[in-house]
């Protein structure tokens, strides 16, 4: 005998059809389409992994060695619990933050990157123009493929600062310092974690160079990746910001470039020279962060260069606290290494970050996309920013405080006697500054 409350079957009707046959419009344009697809930063990742040669997506993906430093800060992010409040009116969300006395309508911007127009074509003009129509700022490297004129001449209204190493060839380093500040730009970022570059072991098994070489493993690797070749043989060839011409190993030229013998009197005579604001990046412990702050930064970045100086080095995040307390109320501490989500940045503002910068991130969205990626690496993090403030219930950046997030432990020090030793030993005192104008 048939159950009476069993649903009795019946012949649908056209209207009871119709709500649900909603097709979406057909979207032809692969890279659109593609772009489309993609929900976070590591969907534009597995994009640019597939259209992007090894030796150019290694150079962007790796890090130094047995790439630890990288998994690490990656993990930290991971490694933490958030607390949200609730019953809270979160219908309105402000992201802006102001940012060395100017708002950026996000807390986070483009970090510097370098040979970025062999990731894709487009490079740094895609960078500075999808950063100046979101509101941010976009930092080109001493390193870049476009060179500084021509970023400002890209995105005139944005907000551009330039990422400056210091050079064994001192009049060439300031050389560049003078054509940025002719340029507009209003923040110099003098990183300072670079004596000698790190061991980017992805680099030497590509044989990784510029430009790239066209040997039959290259031409192979291009095979399934026509476009790349196609729009990298038909533009303009590469040229670098601070050079020339230069014909050799990443390795080789980093090791030309880079000064081992920089001190704090350079970055002094630095601060000296440039008018605008001054960031000091590649800070590593509380000890350099108040090194840095005597040396009159505006702001520091604490940074492990992406986990590709060092391997094994600190892990920005984990430091922050404690950097914050040293110095936050004297100067901005940002933070950079290892940002994925944008809960990775929330979680960074609530620590004390008052601002966080992308490389990978912003390059896997060019990779896979050009000008268009970007604008979707953007889209994807602001998005994860303002859906986790308000899962956390809080309308404004400044409601973020370090009781939203627990650090939680994984890597414990048996003993800190080196991290003991190193915040107790002298400091390297800032070289006395003389009076502006003398």
């Amino acid at each position: 005998r048939k159950q009476r409350n069993m649903a009795e079957r019946r012949i649908p009707k056209v209207r009871d059809l119709a709500p649900l046959m909603q097709f979406k419009k057909p979207e032809f344009n692969a890279r659109r389409r593609r772009l489309a697809a993609a929900t976070s930063i590591y969907d534009l990742r597995t994009i640019a992994k597939r259209v992007t040669p090894r030796a150019a997506f290694d150079y962007t993906d790796g890090a130094a060695e047995g790439e630890i430093s990288l998994a690490r800060a990656r993990q930290a992010f991971q490694d933490i619990e958030f607390h949200p409040s609730v019953l809270r009116d979160v219908s309105a969300v402000d992201t802006s933050r102001e940012v060395l006395g100017r708002t950026s309508a996000m807390p986070f911007g483009i970090a510097p990157t370098g040979f970025t127009r062999m990731m894709q074509t487009e490079g740094e003009r895609a960078g500075a123009t999808a950063a100046a129509a979101a509101g941010i700022p976009f930092s080109l490297s001493t390193m870049g493929t476009t060179s500084i004129e021509d970023v400002a001449a890209a995105a005139p209204d944005g907000r551009n600062w330039f990422q400056l190493y210091m050079w064994t060839d001192r009049e060439r380093s300031l050389a560049l310092v003078d054509r940025a500040a002719a340029a507009g730009y209003d923040a110099l970022m003098v990183t300072v974690d670079t004596p000698v570059g790190g061991a980017r072991l992805r680099d030497v098994k590509n044989g990784f160079s510029i430009p790239p070489a066209l040997t039959p493993r290259t031409i192979l690797n291009a095979l399934p990746r026509p476009a790349w070749w196609i729009n990298f043989l038909t533009t303009e060839p590469l040229a670098f910001a601070s050079l020339d011409r230069w014909s050799g190993t990443v390795a080789a030229l980093v090791d030309t470039m880079f000064d081992p013998t920089v001190g704090p009197e350079e970055v002094s005579f630095i601060r000296e020279q440039w008018k605008g604001k001054l960031i000091v990046k590649g800070i590593q412990s509380v000890a350099d962060a108040r090194l840095a702050v005597d040396l009159g930064a505006d702001g520091i970045i604490l940074s492990n260069h992406g986990g590709r100086q060092l391997d094994r080095a600190p892990i920005p995040f984990h430091l922050l606290p404690s950097v914050v307390r040293e110095v936050g109320t004297e100067t901005e501490v940002h933070l950079d290494t290892g940002i994925m989500n944008g809960a990775d940045i929330v979680a960074s503002v609530a620590m004390g970050a008052r601002f966080t910068l992308i490389g990978r991130a912003y390059l896997y969205g060019l990779m896979a996309g050009g000008r268009q990626g970007v604008d979707r690496t953007i889209e994807i993090l602001s998005s994860e920013i303002r859906r986790t403030m308000k899962l956390l219930g809080v309308s404004t950046l400044d409601e973020l405080e370090p009781g939203h997030v627990t650090q939680l432990a994984r890597l414990v020090p048996l003993a800190q006697p080196a991290a003991d030793a190193v915040a107790s030993a002298p400091a390297r005192k800032a070289p006395a500054r003389k009076p502006q104008g003398s």
